[in-house]
């Protein structure tokens, strides 16, 4: 299955800005691309690449007065299954886990683990290892938050949103990771495409979407505690501790966001 995605964002700026942008698809689908991923401007203007601490492809833009474009393209090979599930993933004791993967049981800036930590334990700890305790994480987080867009708020975090009960996707996610970080679990916050191939309509309108990463028998497996179901078609942009790690934009200035356009459809044949 051939899988279009992209995105195009419009701001008005005051002033000549500066801007990192985290919108490309993640490195380690890069083998899947066909053909070139467009990274456009307009007007058009120099951006410089680089791999930020994580591995996320960031591009750097000094954005002109006035209205500024960005937006991305790409053609992405994907098998066409829904997410893999994996049963017998076993948990790792925290002795046995490999160095880099210990930052993602720290407590982070949307995810606070010290004032989680016995409501995690409470929650969880009769459930098995591995697998079925993550999903025993996903279920209870569906369940226990109200999904809605009015219900925004960049500055909620974790906790905030377990006392709230209220949130979208990213406060589902921030609560997820930060019960499984709880329980000893290395798990990061991913965001990135998810199509509506294979969901019967009605479909919302397409956004960026966040998700998880647990570190379950040596490899990492995504959770979706929004969805709490395998998806067909996703596709990751970046991962990080949280949302603060990974976002679309950073701007570096004041400006007014007057376009968002995503889309992740089955591609068309040519």
């Amino acid at each position: 299955m051939k899988i279009e995605v992209g995105c195009k964002l419009t701001f008005e700026f005051p002033q000549e800005t500066p801007i990192i942008a985290i919108l490309n698809v993640h490195h380690s689908r890069v083998d899947d691309l066909i053909g070139i991923e467009t990274f456009k401007t307009a007007p058009m203007i120099h951006a410089h690449g680089y791999h930020d601490q994580f591995g996320n492809w960031c591009n750097r833009i000094l954005a002109p007065a006035g209205q500024f474009s960005l937006s991305t393209n790409a053609v992405v090979n994907d098998s066409g299954s829904p997410d893999p599930v994996h049963l017998g993933a076993v948990q790792h004791l925290v002795q046995d886990l490999p160095d880099e993967v210990l930052v993602y049981l720290m407590g982070s800036r949307y995810c606070e683990t010290d004032l989680l930590s016995d409501q995690a334990w409470r929650l969880f700890e009769q459930f098995p290892l591995g697998w079925q305790r993550v999903q025993a994480v996903c279920d209870y987080v569906h369940q226990h938050i109200k999904f809605g867009y009015a219900y925004s708020n960049p500055t909620r975090t974790a906790s905030g949103a377990f006392g709230e009960g209220i949130g979208v996707c990213r406060d589902f996610t921030h609560l997820a990771v930060a019960f499984c970080r709880c329980l000893n679990i290395p798990t990061r916050y991913c965001t990135g495409y998810i199509t509506d191939i294979g969901v019967p309509p009605p479909h919302s309108e397409m956004d960026f979407c966040a998700w998880m990463e647990v570190f379950l028998g040596g490899e990492w497996h995504a959770f979706d505690p929004r969805n709490n179901a395998p998806r067909i078609g996703r596709i990751k942009v970046a991962h990080g501790r949280d949302a603060a790690d990974v976002p679309l934009t950073n701007v570096f200035g004041p400006n007014v966001l007057t376009q968002f356009k995503v889309w992740a459809d089955e591609a068309v044949p040519a």
